[in-house]
């Protein structure tokens, strides 16, 4: 049986691969301390994602997945500075951004059926 794809974890590690280039080309260019900030938040939004895949209850779950979405507020933050500081050109800005802002709005998505999963449970309990 074929397993289906799971959407926002393939967003999540395509965009940790790009982030790890986009440090690789920063380092290139002697900035460091920005750089490993991007790298951490950015790397860290697909690993959240791959732990929640395997959470071990809907609680863990939603906690993973707005871990996730953290991480990619943080890694908004900080393409943003790179932009403004001339790091970035508009075109990998623009790039980025939108697969960011694309990973974001999945995110969100998933949270809030989450939850609305979590509180049809909890009302069927009563």
């Amino acid at each position: 049986m074929e397993e289906k794809p799971n959407i926002i974890a393939e967003l999540s590690f395509e965009f940790a691969v790009r982030i790890v280039n986009l440090y690789k080309f920063l380092v290139k260019k002697n900035i460091h301390v920005v750089g490993k900030q991007v790298l951490r938040s950015g790397t860290s939004i697909g690993a959240n994602v791959h732990e929640g895949i395997h959470a071990q209850s809907n609680a863990d779950f939603i906690n993973k997945m707005n871990i996730a979405l953290k991480e990619a507020s943080e890694t908004d933050y900080w393409l943003r500075l790179l932009y403004r500081t001339e790091a970035l050109s508009e075109e990998q800005f623009t790039s980025l951004c939108t697969d960011n802002k694309r990973i974001m709005g999945t995110l969100v998505k998933i949270i809030n059926t989450a939850n609305k999963t979590t509180q049809q449970g909890k009302a069927k309990v009563v």
